[in-house]
């Protein structure tokens, strides 16, 4: 009987011996792999400790863009709020100046801008019946309440671009990278407006020379809305400059009170030399609500 226990555990004592270095050998690679780990996810982790303080301090370095957006009460708000709202939140050191032409800060505007994400300012000043007239500016006092805040909650050494945003208008996000450096004021091409494709401020060797409204070059400084960038020191170091009502010729309003903070020959081209449309008026159709009740059959409130 020992004979043959003997003989047995000769034949199996190889295999134990082969099982034992195996999970050896397959303990230390796993140790070694956890260790390895160990010391790759500590480097990458430094790594990252020493980029993001660099990625911050460089979107810290870049001038605030202020917004300006005149809005009012109509069936399309909200949705071109929110259309606005999801380009400006892609935008680093931005800050949003939502003006309402309204005698009160609405409820829907309110509770919009609280639930954006966005840094913002909510102003409202009311537009005098005698000012809503088919055919006169309109936001005259949106935009002028916008500037007075600026230069109210701002100091001359400030750094910072001011962009009149209408709530109507298309952005690219090229755009603002565009206006970031503007130094005095800044201008583009803007599409989709006046009846054209597209009007563009016309530039030869770098100088802004006058502007090209689809059909002819026009020389006056003729210039849109959507189509401008004023550096914020500009803004605070002209207290003065403001929208007019009186003495704007239609469509006019825009360029005159750029006369009051810079000459055309001071201009900045932007996009390419004014090359490139980063901006369009594509303007919301008006809702259709012919088949909306008078009186609202049901129990649930919706704001749209």
């Amino acid at each position: 009987m020992k004979s043959l226990f003997y003989s047995r555990l000769f034949i199996l004592l190889p295999w134990v011996l082969i099982v034992i270095i195996m999970i050896d050998i397959d303990t230390k690679r796993t140790s070694d792999r956890s260790t390895a780990y160990f010391y790759l996810s500590r480097l990458v982790n430094a790594q990252r400790q020493v980029r993001a303080p660099q990625t911050e301090n460089n979107r810290t370095a870049l001038p605030v863009i202020y917004a300006i957006t005149p809005t009012y009460s109509r069936a399309v708000q909200k949705a071109e709020l929110t259309r606005l709202s999801n380009t400006f939140r892609q935008v680093p050191r931005f800050h949003w100046i939502v003006v309402e032409d309204s005698n009160i800060r609405t409820e829907l505007v309110s509770r919009f801008l609280a639930h954006s994400g966005l840094p913002y300012t909510h102003l409202h000043v009311l537009t005098p019946r005698r000012y809503k007239r088919s055919g006169m500016p309109r936001a005259t006092e949106q935009r002028n309440a916008a500037l007075d805040w600026l230069r109210t909650h701002h100091k001359p050494r400030d750094s910072g671009v001011v962009f009149f945003a209408d709530d109507d208008n298309t952005y690219s996000l090229e755009l603002f990278d565009e206006m970031r450096s503007t130094r005095q004021v800044s201008v583009w091409p803007v599409g989709l407006v006046g009846g054209r494709r597209y009007e563009r401020p016309m530039v030869e060797k770098g100088r802004v020379v006058g502007w090209y409204t689809g059909w002819k070059a026009d020389r006056p400084f003729a210039i849109d809305m959507a189509g401008f960038a004023v550096n914020l020191q500009v803004v605070l170091t002209n207290p003065r400059a403001l929208f007019k009502r009186r003495g704007s010729l239609p469509g006019m309003q825009e360029s005159d009170f750029l006369k009051q903070i810079t000459e055309v020959g001071e201009l900045e081209p932007k996009a390419h030399n004014c090359t490139r449309v980063l901006v369009w008026h594509t303007r919301t159709e008006k809702a259709n609500l012919e088949n909306e009740p008078r009186q609202t059959q049901d129990s649930v409130v919706i704001e749209v």
